[in-house]
């Protein structure tokens, strides 16, 4: 999911291609896609991030992109699946402001989904990450909600299984629910501090766990 304008970041960049560490995000992203068991990717953009659209033009032609309407995350990604194919294979959705997401990162919530559903298919799973983990890696926490009485954050990584669920950002009555403090899925960027934060742990080495 790489169509956002990123206005809270408050640089030139739109958001997909801020940044981290002298690399846009979106490729970020899609390199931990690539490395991964994911089989197929596809980029979803929007009218609001046109030059995410061009760069990926450019620099990954062989890419499918998904040119969705732009009206807000959740309409955007049921376009998005739509799109791909009602009723296929199981979905795993990534926003593109996860710059220290990697390969195992995505197949730990590959893994998660299939723990969670059974022998015919992954259950439809909404990660989230701890609030109070958020606060201690000094980066944004929006979107808190309470699971089994604890403050939670969305992650922006979630797979749509066999029934149920959405994959989005809101927490589906129908999906599991994986609560993880991996760093590599803690660290949202919003703000240019989120940024820094990022860097940070990448300079540091901490971005793996």
């Amino acid at each position: 999911m790489c169509g956002g304008r990123g206005t809270r970041l408050g640089g030139e960049a739109e958001k997909p291609l801020t940044p981290v560490a002298g690399r846009p995000m979106v490729d970020r992203a899609l390199d931990a896609l690539a490395e991964s068991r994911v089989e197929a990717v596809h980029a979803v953009v929007s009218p609001h991030a046109p030059a995410t659209r061009a760069h990926l033009a450019d620099e990954r032609p062989g890419l499918r992109v998904i040119d969705a309407p732009g009206d807000g995350y959740v309409a955007d990604l049921q376009y998005a699946m739509e799109s791909v194919g009602p009723g296929g294979a199981p979905l795993l959705t990534v926003a593109a402001d996860l710059p220290l997401v990697d390969a195992a990162a995505v197949n730990g919530a590959i893994d998660a989904a299939r723990a969670a559903g059974d022998d015919d298919a992954p259950a439809s799973l909404t990660v989230c990450v701890p609030a109070s983990r958020k606060r201690e890696l000094g980066v944004s926490a929006d979107a808190a909600t309470e699971v089994d009485g604890r403050e939670v954050v969305p992650a922006g990584i979630n797979v749509v299984g066999g029934s149920g669920g959405t994959g989005s950002d809101d927490e589906s009555a129908d999906a599991a629910v994986h609560v993880t403090e991996d760093a590599r899925l803690a660290v949202n960027v919003n703000y240019p501090s989120d940024v820094r934060v990022a860097e940070r742990l990448l300079a540091d080495g901490e971005a793996d766990t």
